[in-house]
């Protein structure tokens, strides 16, 4: 992990408006054959940092807001070890409450898609 990164992280409230340029792996199909790692800038609303195994720096790109006040999130999760430089675009382009929110929708998407897998194989004899 590079300490320029996760200094820049550490100034960072989520809300914020941020690029985060990072390198990608290739899967065989760029443009430019025999690069393997991919320079990738993405832009987004920072939530924050997630991931048990791996960390990730996780974009909100998309919200799509419901009236239960709950959000569907198009996000990007870019993993922290292949970051190379955060840039603060515009600080609170949502307010903290809305980044929480946000988040909130993320990680309660991600369980409910974990749970359909789940009874997606169970046996009903």
């Amino acid at each position: 992990m590079h300490k320029q990164v996760l200094r820049q992280l550490k100034s960072l409230s989520p809300g914020c408006l941020i690029e985060v340029s990072w390198f990608d792996a290739s899967i065989g199909k760029s443009l430019a054959a025999g690069e393997i790692d991919i320079p990738v800038k993405s832009w987004g609303i920072y939530l924050g940092v997630l991931g048990d195994q791996q960390k990730h720096i996780i974009l909100a790109q998309n919200g799509f807001r419901y009236s239960d006040g709950l959000w569907d999130v198009d996000y990007t999760a870019i993993p922290l070890v292949w970051s190379t430089k955060i840039e603060e675009i515009h600080q609170g382009q949502v307010s903290e409450e809305e980044a929480q929110q946000l988040l909130k929708s993320f990680l309660q998407g991600r369980r409910r898609t974990l749970k359909r897998r789940v009874r997606n194989h169970e046996r009903s004899d």
